[in-house]
């Protein structure tokens, strides 16, 4: 492992699930516990449209289950959480992802893309990303291997999105902007300074903008990421529309991965 102080944490958990909140299984999958739910991580590639080169993956928690697709824990939890809880969910779920993102040793160096909930947007007083970039430095865990997903915002939170994107900034972190449409996405590039617009690409119908969107995001030194890329067909119409781009986007998608406990290979058969 190339993570010594990783190392050491991990010899130090106990691996029974009713002697901590936090605890490996006989292969080494950190798995943790929030009230009753037992979760874990798993992973969704992010790769290059052109090549299907690994780029990043996605940390999702969910819930324990026989195969790797379990239930979404945000779902489950979101309308019934407090701030405060919620708050110490996402934390739990950052740090799961991290260790069992960074203790697989043959992951190659991509990044690790880490979604914020959007009731923290408001939930936490001050200091985004703080707490994280404590632990990740106790770890000795490379933070600039970390992009911070922030939720899609409302008009009226676009004050509170770059006031918590100042702050994940100020400590450390790269920054990934959800948007809804190319115009918003244009109106983020000066304004936030993303490096990541992530757009759905079930909604990628207007080529003309998201060729703009694309080649502005680029010339900023960032990248446009089409996610739930999930048919083929979604992927021959983005192939399209990024032919007459300047700057390569990203996909991600069941078109190309599910999202699975163990890290990818290098390159996704599907775009290869």
């Amino acid at each position: 492992m190339r993570y010594p102080i990783l190392n050491q944490y991990l010899a130090g958990l106990v691996q029974r699930a009713d002697a901590s909140s936090l605890w490996l299984d006989a292969s080494g999958r950190a798995h943790g516990r929030f009230f009753n739910c037992t979760m874990t991580s798993v992973f969704q590639p992010v790769r290059t449209l052109d090549s299907g080169s690994l780029v990043a993956c996605e940390g999702l928690a969910r819930g324990i289950s026989s195969e790797d697709e379990g239930l979404s824990l945000w779902r489950l939890l979101e309308s019934a959480a407090s701030d405060d809880e919620s708050i110490e969910l996402d934390r739990l779920c950052r740090m799961l992802h991290a260790i069992n993102f960074f203790r697989q040793a043959d992951s190659g160096d991509p990044d690790l893309h880490l979604n914020v909930h959007g009731r923290l947007l408001s939930a936490v007083s001050s200091n985004h990303g703080f707490a994280f970039r404590r632990i990740l430095e106790a770890l000795e865990l490379p933070l600039e291997r970390i992009v911070l997903q922030l939720p899609a915002a409302v008009p009226q939170q676009t004050w509170l999105l770059n006031y918590v994107a100042d702050n994940y900034r100020r400590n450390g972190f790269r920054l990934a902007v959800t948007v809804a449409s190319a115009e918003e996405g244009l109106a983020l590039v000066d304004r936030v300074r993303p490096d990541i617009v992530r757009f759905d690409a079930r909604a990628a119908r207007d080529g003309d903008a998201l060729i703009r969107l694309i080649d502005a995001v680029g010339a900023s030194g960032g990248r446009v990421l089409f996610h739930h890329a999930e048919r083929p067909e979604a992927l021959a119409a983005l192939h399209a529309i990024a032919a007459d781009a300047v700057h390569m986007p990203l996909v991600q998608g069941y078109a190309l991965d599910q999202p699975r406990a163990q890290l990818p290979g290098p390159v996704a058969r599907a775009a290869a």
